[in-house]
């Protein structure tokens, strides 16, 4: 991918993504973005030193401090202040690429001029994420309200120092190594910011984490949808079923996008199957027959998000926000709330709730595998010699357990609120303990993936000669998981197959075979 615009106009998830996981180049500001920033933030200055008007956070104290006012030589002071106040992070910390994702999000956010601060303070940013110098940042700590205040804290003290030039730098990781982050942004030759007003304000008072976590959750939904696709053609094989309950015909009657392309991927997945079919079935299962109207909707839901966070990429996030005005002064600074993350923790929880549902239904197919009861003539528990061997029993135990942890971490946090800063802030949206808890989901979407591919994989071997009677995209998905986990013919340790196949489903290898075969959507 080529280097990365930072305009507060036009950035994308897949930018996101790109910077977070692949390193991508940022790009610093054109002199267009540039201009807008200092004709709001020089607006600003003159503003605040004619000492005749209030500006929230600016020349007052913050939250419950809001009616106090502050000298305008002190505003500097106050933006450090600020950051320092909110470094109260705990827990473990955040994945780099989170933190990576946090910081291009919040310098797009905040170059869109709204925000009245100086373009240095942006491009400080871009030169931390060019440079490789990424904040050590505790998960915990977050409200979702007035932005993601504690972990934009633990970025933005990275950046800034005291006047004095000194001060508290938090850690940062740079060459591989956690060191102070003063020591890490000398090595990496990038100058710790002075502020002046309003800067300390800006750096925080954003929703940068949800986001983040919402742009790099989003892609992992997607592909985790296709996996799940894929798995359940191959367990469709494996249980011989009916292929009447994927006709397009009948879902074309749903009239649901997602349940249209759920079901015309499976179809194609196993199209030249010669498992499908081979027996004189009525129907199947739910969790067989019914997986476009399940997955069809998870697919729906997670567009959905996706159009929310692609907005909010753009948007101005920040409080109070500076624009163009019809009055005598050519610009109005205006306090409110873009920062409150209830759409965000709304975005969470869907997609905490959508995904959890593919691991569900995943976890009732690879139950119906290893049951002699429902698996139409396998071996109990997918394992030739009964009794010595226990089989594949205890993976889906697994599989069941990360399903219930997920019923667990599904439950909404936006419907929580607890009242802070003297009532001041008596609402907040909990939408960053969504975050923390959709990442944990999808880690257990994953594991309960393979965990089907797992027994798929061994029902269609033990079906006679099944892998030669496999559908053209079925056919490829079960010589690449052979590729790595060999069949079962007695007990062994699978705690090593289930993680190969989890890696292999982050490896995206899989997609890209099949694609290659011109397969999915």
């Amino acid at each position: 991918m080529t280097a990365i615009a930072i305009t507060g106009k036009k950035l994308t998830i897949q930018e996101v993504n790109a910077v977070a996981y692949n390193l991508a180049q940022v790009n610093l500001l054109d002199q267009e973005t540039k201009a807008g920033m200092t004709t709001t933030q020089e607006w600003l200055s003159q503003a605040i030193q004619k000492q005749d008007t209030v500006f929230y956070g600016i020349n007052t104290g913050f939250g419950s401090h809001a009616n106090e006012t502050i000298d305008p030589n002190q505003a500097g002071q106050l933006s450090r202040n600020v950051i320092l106040a909110d470094v109260a992070g705990v827990g473990k910390p955040l994945p780099e690429e989170i933190v990576r994702a946090m910081m291009v999000i919040r310098a797009n956010t905040i170059a869109g001029g709204p925000s009245g601060i100086r373009p240095v303070v942006v491009e400080t940013l871009i030169e931390m994420l060019n440079k490789g110098v990424t904040p050590y940042v505790p998960e915990k700590g977050s409200l979702g309200a007035s932005g993601d205040l504690v972990p934009l804290a633990a970025i933005a003290v990275v950046a800034t120092c005291d006047a004095d030039g000194g001060g508290y730098s938090g850690k940062a990781w740079y060459g591989g190594e956690l060191m102070p982050g003063e020591k890490a942004m000398r090595k990496a030759g990038i100058p710790r910011l002075k502020l002046i007003a309003k800067e300390g304000n800006s750096l925080i008072n954003g929703t940068a984490f949800m986001t983040a976590v919402g742009c790099l959750a989003i892609e992992q939904c997607e592909k985790l949808i296709r996996h799940a696709e894929i798995a359940t053609a191959l367990s469709l094989e494996a249980m011989l079923a009916a292929s009447a309950a994927y006709h397009p015909a009948l879902h074309k009657a749903s009239n649901q996008a997602g349940q249209i392309l759920v079901a015309q991927n499976i179809r194609t997945l196993f199209q030249g199957s010669r498992l499908i079919d081979s027996t004189q079935r009525v129907q199947d299962a739910y969790s067989l027959r019914c997986v476009p109207q399940v997955m069809g909707p998870v697919r729906d839901t997670v567009a959905f998000a996706r159009g929310y966070i692609k907005r909010t990429l753009n948007a101005g996030i920040d409080n109070p926000l500076i624009f163009e005005s019809d009055e005598e002064e050519p610009f109005v600074c205006l306090s409110g709330g873009n920062f409150h993350g209830q759409g965000l923790a709304f975005m969470m929880d869907f997609l905490s709730i959508a995904i959890s549902e593919v691991a569900n239904i995943s976890d009732r197919r690879s139950f119906a595998l290893l049951t002699p009861a429902l698996n139409h003539g396998l071996p109990s528990m997918l394992i030739p010699a009964n009794g010595l061997n226990t089989g594949l029993m205890v993976a889906q135990y697994v599989g069941a357990a990360l399903v219930s942890d997920n019923k667990t971490l599904a439950h909404p946090d936006s419907v929580d609120s607890i009242p802070t800063s003297a009532d001041q802030e008596d609402h907040v949206s909990m939408g960053a303990n969504g975050a923390r808890h959709l990442w944990e989901i999808l880690e257990n979407v994953t594991n309960v993936i393979a965990v089907e591919f797992l027994c798929a994989a061994q029902a269609i071997d033990l079906r006679e000669d099944g892998p030669r009677r496999l559908g053209k995209g079925s056919k490829i998905a079960h010589a690449m998981i052979r590729k790595g986990v060999d069949i079962y013919d007695r007990d062994k340790e699978m705690s090593p197959d289930i993680n190969s196949l989890a890696e292999l489903i982050k490896s995206e290898a899989i997609l890209e075979a099949i694609d290659k075969a011109g397969v999915l959507h």
